[in-house]
């Protein structure tokens, strides 16, 4: 027995020594498995609007060994409403990014990692604020419309917006600024590089829109800026007769000051602006000023319609008047034969008729009625010609007019 003990006692320090590292070695294993199960906190990557990019992969290695020992993570986001942790990712991986997040909004995120026992620990909370929604075209013509200056320089500052963006309607904003009169905005935006030729989705342009609405410093500066007179919208309308439509006698005066061609034609109807006056507004003054500048008093339409028929025809007696005393020539006829003086008697105008009434007029055709037939000898060669004439009751001129120009056939000699 006491030969035993000496030998234990003389190994004993031998067999620690070897027990030592073994112990060391379990502890450093042991260590591994927890470090390779413990969630890591996530870094913050990227973040925008609308996502959020996380990353938890700081200490660990790549992936060894068989699939089923790698590590399975899951990435939870805490609901705003019911504070619960729902599943966004679950994977092998150790980055992801969140999409779909609502602008400047707080989000709380945290790592979850299972392992082979089928447990599962949790990293710390981690909390990231999505970044405010940024600046768009809607922001820059809602500034447009409101006439900001302030809010339309930092929106253009942001750089993330075509300073021609279109609105719903096809209008970008320098032509809407245009339209509504905003000189100084319409300054910023050609300076940050606004196209003042480019048209709207129906072909009006910067110029058109400022003729017609009447501001005058807008239509000078476009001017300066190279927009041209010659351009149509999408009816044909040329900027002198948007201008006419409008009624704005400055915009009117300084556009035929500046070379503004006067008897410019549509692109429709063949209309030149004294016959836009002529149907839209019969404003005087403004027909004046064409006459003067040499617009034609005789010039006519496609359909062969002048300034002073089409005058007569919406009833503008003091421009029938002013037309006349410039030479308006009252023996041309449209297309349908008709001249201005039985245009005005087929319409009633009888103040009109006493202006232009100096033309002749042919007789007005008879009609013969059913009830007149029956007291003519229906064998007599009169009754069998007139029988030929009148196979039906004549148009009402009223009517047709609707339609055109109304056509006055003399009744033929027998």
């Amino acid at each position: 027995m006491g030969r035993w003990a000496s030998f234990a006692s003389f190994f004993a320090p031998l067999i620690a020594v070897i027990e030592i590292p073994s112990i060391i070695y379990r502890s450093m294993e042991n260590q591994e498995h927890r470090n390779r199960w413990a969630p890591v906190l996530p870094v913050i990557g990227k973040v925008s609007h609308h996502s959020i990019g996380l990353d938890w992969s700081r200490g660990r290695g790549s992936r060894t060994g068989p699939p089923e020992s790698w590590t399975r993570f899951s990435l939870e986001v805490e609901d705003n409403k019911t504070h619960a942790f729902d599943t966004v990712y679950k994977g092998y991986g150790t980055t992801h990014t969140v999409a779909g997040l609502k602008p400047s909004t707080t989000y709380k995120f945290r790592i979850k990692v299972g392992n082979l026992s089928g447990g599962c620990t949790y990293s710390s909370i981690v909390s990231v604020s999505t970044a405010g929604e940024p600046l768009n075209g809607k922001d820059l013509h809602q500034a447009v419309n409101m006439n900001d200056q302030e809010q339309l320089a930092k929106v253009l500052q942001s750089g993330t917006i075509d300073v021609d963006v279109p609105d719903r309607m096809g209008f970008t904003p320098v032509m809407v600024a245009a339209q509504k009169g905003y000189f100084s905005l319409v300054q910023i935006l050609v300076q940050r590089g606004a196209d003042v030729m480019r048209k709207s989705s129906d072909r009006k342009d910067s110029l058109t829109l400022a003729c017609f609405s009447g501001h005058l410093e807008v239509v000078k500066y476009l001017r300066g800026c190279g927009a041209p007179w010659t351009s149509r919208e999408g009816g044909g309308l040329t900027a002198l007769q948007a201008a006419l439509h409008g009624g704005h006698l400055p915009v009117i005066a300084y556009m035929i000051q500046d070379g503004c061609e006067v008897d410019g034609r549509d692109g429709v109807s063949g209309w030149t602006p004294l016959m836009e006056v002529s149907a839209v507004s019969g404003n005087v003054a403004v027909a004046a000023l064409l006459i003067n500048a040499g617009a034609s008093v005789n010039a006519a339409d496609r359909k062969g319609k002048t300034p002073l028929m089409v005058a007569v025809l919406n009833d503008h007696q003091d421009l029938v008047s002013l037309l006349l005393r410039n030479g308006a020539d009252l023996s041309v006829k449209n297309e349908f034969g008709s001249s201005a003086a039985e245009m005005a008697r087929a319409f009633d105008r009888q103040g009109m008729y006493e202006e232009v009434g100096d033309a002749p007029i042919p007789p007005p055709r008879p009609y013969l009625s059913f009830s007149m037939v029956l007291f003519l000898p229906l064998h007599s060669r009169p009754m069998r010609a007139l029988l030929f004439r009148q196979r039906t009751k004549p148009p009402n001129k009223k009517l047709k007019m609707a339609a055109g120009t109304p056509t006055v056939t003399p009744w033929p000699s027998p």
